[in-house]
């Protein structure tokens, strides 16, 4: 692929804004000789104003996500794109959120610019087990773990009762669900119908995939042995 092609779908710039960077001699190799327009150099060489390239198409990031912010790319207040490269935002295809946390969810967020891998991730047929720690208004009243167990819990305004999800108790007002399902907020609603409200909540994992020591509100990159993880094996 060519030079200008490629910068311009890694969000660098329109063609035009491309090509004036390629003239001014911004484009480089790891020696800082600047690239002919016309090059089809692989991807790891190539630097922009002296710092590597992004990472290329089929990047999966892991984002530890705050409170406050919308898995959107607009919004009247913050959005995840603000946490991180603003070329990410402008990629073609764009690096996009693989399903959704609310704005007051905090934890592991998947984003990619792979829509297969995307849409294998959320598909319900692949069941990938999904944790979440929450924090409640009220002391668990004891039936909840039987209650989420049992594969017959009908949320306000579905028509299909929930899967199996199984609950941890992890203090008189603290839990951890895994879910193999992702409905709309589903487990502010599965502890609404318990007669319970959600204060916080933080999702740990998806699949094998854990955030391990990884800041709030930072990202990395993931590597493809991390990426099968989200389908199987221990957390990483």
């Amino acid at each position: 692929m060519k030079l200008v092609r490629r910068l311009a779908n890694l969000g660098y710039g329109s063609r035009k804004q491309v090509e004036a960077m390629l003239r001014d001699g911004r484009v480089t190799n790891a020696a800082d000789v600047p690239f002919n327009p016309e090059a089809q150099p692989e991807h790891d060489p190539i630097r922009v104003d002296g710092e590597p390239l992004d990472p290329p198409p089929g990047a999966v990031l892991m984002l530890h996500k705050p409170t406050g912010y919308t898995c959107a790319t607009a919004d009247p207040g913050r959005v995840v794109y603000e946490l991180l490269p603003p070329r990410f935002r402008q990629r073609n295809p764009i690096v996009a959120p693989v399903g959704r946390l609310d704005r007051d969810t905090t934890g592991l967020l998947l984003l990619t610019d792979d829509g297969v891998l995307l849409h294998r991730i959320i598909s319900p047929k692949a069941r990938i087990p999904k944790v979440y720690e929450a924090t409640l208004a009220q002391d668990l009243a004891g039936n909840e773990t039987e209650l989420f167990a049992a594969g017959t819990l009908m949320l306000r305004s579905e028509k299909t009762p929930l899967e199996p999800a199984a609950l941890e108790v992890l203090g008189p007002r603290r839990a951890r669900l895994t879910l193999t399902e992702g409905r709309y907020h589903q487990v502010r609603r599965m502890f609404a119908a318990a007669g319970n409200r959600v204060e916080t909540l933080h999702r740990a994992t998806v699949g094998g995939l854990a955030l391990g020591d990884l800041a709030e509100g930072r990202w990395r990159l993931l590597d493809p042995a991390e990426v099968a993880s989200v389908f199987g094996g221990p957390s990483v």
